[in-house]
């Protein structure tokens, strides 16, 4: 029904994924900069590029490299988290001033006693003390005292980038997951994790991508993030109808519940720096709210939806909710794409109750309701991607199954 071009070469294997500010934090299902950048190279429309937009930014893959050429851009998540990183990842901060902020949080690090730090409450976070040992908690309390203390506002998000990661990591969550399973006790009895040396650990790695960013950049580029849904409306104050170039994105593949999840990943951030949404974050997210009827006509993946919903209505309704939100967005999307202009999505085919969901041909069988010819779907694989190799999408213990193995970049351009 619609191309499919396998092409090893779009699986990077040997790419250095951290490259630039690509470094500076871990995010679930990230797109590696190489498929953006390459993307950006082989599939702009013909009359050049003046503006990228990333409906679902996640941490700005593709807003990095729109700067890295010099191309307006404009990204949009609901993850508080993803926003912050997003900014960081995409400013210019001057190296000279990072460092000096950085040897001030060092000083401060180098008194610390229990008896220095002012927050000594934690109800900001579920269950504290089952996550953290008190230790850590008092550690991580104090640096966030020295940033917002003693650092000036302008260099804050840089360093709570970095907090935001070691928050995570020196939990008693189990690292190799995105969901929150906490570590067997006879291994929390030997976990030790050095809060301060982490910290700096991490700052000294996103100083360096920083250096690389600013040398290999064109400074002149706007950047731009919010937090609008493009499920609902894309703002026109923001983006005018058909004024966007190209898309450069990757969607989530379903429901965050049950396949990525974006919303607890994130929690221990969310939580911790009191944003909005922290704990129901999953709920707000595409199909984070339960729909009961297809809002959408398709061909290409009737039969599929019929079988999931002939095994279990329940997983049906949960297909659906997303497929709901997710056509809603591309038609959104399609709106302010110029006549010329391509899109370029990054997609997997999850599997629900042992069926293959091909989210690519439903991608590009809506696009084309909308106005848009498909050019090709590159299949790739994933020896990359920051995803555990088994999940547990209904949360019971031990019961686990295989994730996506390939990447489906489904190329369309628009018609009319």
């Amino acid at each position: 029904m619609y191309k499919r071009t396998i092409d090893n070469r779009w699986s990077f294997k040997d790419s250095n994924t951290k490259e630039y500010t690509h470094c500076y934090h871990t995010y679930p299902a990230m797109m590696i900069p190489q498929i953006a950048r390459t993307l950006i190279e082989e599939y702009s429309p013909q009359e050049g590029v003046k503006l990228i937009f990333d409906p679902y930014m996640g941490s700005g893959t593709s807003l990095v490299e729109a700067s890295i050429k010099g191309i307006d851009v404009i990204g949009t998540d609901l993850n508080p988290l993803a926003r912050l990183i997003s900014k960081v990842k995409t400013t210019h901060y001057k190296e000279k001033d990072i460092q000096y902020n950085f040897s001030i949080i060092q000083a401060y690090l180098f008194e610390y006693t229990e008896e220095l730090v002012e927050k000594k409450c934690f109800d900001n976070i579920s269950n504290y003390s089952y996550w953290y040992s008190e230790d850590s908690l008092m550690r991580l309390s104090y640096l966030s005292q020295i940033i917002n203390n003693h650092i000036p506002k302008e260099f804050k998000d840089f360093f709570y980038t970095v907090l935001s990661e070691v928050v995570r990591e020196v939990s008693f969550t189990r690292n190799s997951e995105f969901k929150r399973f906490r570590m067997p006790e006879e291994k929390i009895k030997t976990f030790k994790p050095d809060v301060f040396r982490l910290f700096e650990e991490k700052t000294i790695r996103n100083i360096k991508g920083l250096i690389q960013f600013n040398n290999n950049t064109n400074k002149n580029n706007r950047v731009g993030i919010y937090d609008f849904n493009s499920c609902i409306h894309i703002p026109e104050e923001i983006i005018k109808p058909e004024t966007v170039d190209m898309v450069i994105t990757s969607p989530p593949y379903g429901d965050s519940k049950t396949t990525v999840a974006y919303g607890q990943f994130s929690r221990w951030a969310n939580e911790w720096f009191c944003f909005e949404n922290a704990k129901n974050l999953d709920c707000i997210l595409m199909g984070g709210k339960k729909q009961t009827e297809e809002l959408f006509t398709t061909i290409c993946i009737r039969d599929v939806l019929d079988k999931i919903k002939s095994y279990d209505t329940k997983r049906y309704y949960e297909v659906i909710s997303f497929l709901n939100d997710y056509s809603k967005s591309i038609s959104n999307v399609a709106k302010i794409i110029r006549a010329g202009g391509v899109v370029c999505y990054v997609v997997g085919n999850r599997t629900v109750k042992g069926i293959q969901i091909p989210l690519d041909l439903f991608t590009a069988e809506i696009f084309e309701k909308n106005g848009f010819k498909h050019i090709n779907t590159l299949v790739r694989e994933i020896p990359n991607k920051r995803m555990p190799s088994k999940t547990s999408p209904t949360n019971e213990s031990g019961k686990k199954v295989s994730t996506i193995c390939n990447e489906y970049i489904v190329i369309l351009e628009k018609t009319k």
